[in-house]
């Protein structure tokens, strides 16, 4: 009886991981009016106030700059920027604002990166990304030149490029070449569909990441980060920032 009771004994529920322990996020909309995160300051600041109190001592917010949806400029941008940091700061708000950018990988970007144009974070990381569904030509080229210049790409969201789903041996080849990976924290809620949980599974299980973010849209982002905190994985994240990640 003892053995049976051992394979259905019900699993010990972790206690929620304390997400401040992050200390910064890297991967947000908030700027508003400028893509398709917060669309005035009422959200932006409602946003703001959910990350200091879930811990977050600062958030780089990250506006999506794609030439055919949101042509966003690095004077739209930090003009925002601005904007947000002034509110904030009547509001009351301690946690630190900065800004950089989510950069589409479309034909604008390259002319961009020659220029050395591309805003960045921490110690000159750009945030990069790619069509969903259509595997991309020339990603070598890119990260070829992004580092040419100084660069060092992160790639936005691995686990849910639908052509790499199933195996992380690009993201682990990418790592060993000077590319960054990042994961969605909400893609091990499910909130993408179970096989982009199951493929940020595998990179935690592997190691093969380097970064996580919120990529928080609306409010509701942040609440369904906070209902997920019990989340092994997320645990095993904390545990893995700890020890090896780069923040």
């Amino acid at each position: 009886m003892g053995f049976f009771a051992n394979i259905f004994k019900k699993q010990e529920k972790l206690e929620p991981f304390d997400i401040g322990r992050l200390k910064v996020d890297i991967h947000s909309h908030l700027i508003p009016g400028i893509d398709d995160g917060a669309q005035d300051m009422d959200q932006a600041i409602a946003m703001l106030a959910k990350f200091e109190r879930l811990g977050f001592k600062k958030v780089v917010t990250t506006p999506h700059v794609m030439t055919d949806s949101f042509p966003n400029t690095n004077k739209i941008i930090l003009d925002g920027l601005e904007a947000l940091r002034n509110e904030a700061k009547k509001s009351g708000l301690k946690i630190e604002i900065d800004a950089a950018a989510e950069y589409y990988f479309d034909e604008t970007l390259m002319p961009k990166i020659a220029n050395k144009e591309l805003l960045t974070f921490g110690d000159n990381y750009v945030l990069v990304e790619f069509a969903f569904h259509s595997k991309p030509q020339f990603l070598e080229q890119l990260f070829f030149e992004l580092k040419a210049k100084g660069y060092r790409p992160v790639v936005a969201h691995f686990e849910r490029y639908m052509y790499y789903l199933g195996a992380i041996d690009k993201a682990e080849a990418w790592r060993k070449n000077g590319v960054n990976i990042q994961i969605n924290l909400n893609s091990l809620s499910g909130q993408y569909g179970p096989e982009v949980k199951k493929q940020a599974e595998r990179l935690i299980d592997a190691g093969a990441f380097d970064f996580v973010g919120t990529d928080c849209h609306r409010i509701e982002h942040l609440i369904l980060l906070e209902e997920n905190l019990t989340n092994p994985y997320i645990h095993k994240i904390g545990n893995y920032l700890v020890k090896n990640l780069v923040i």
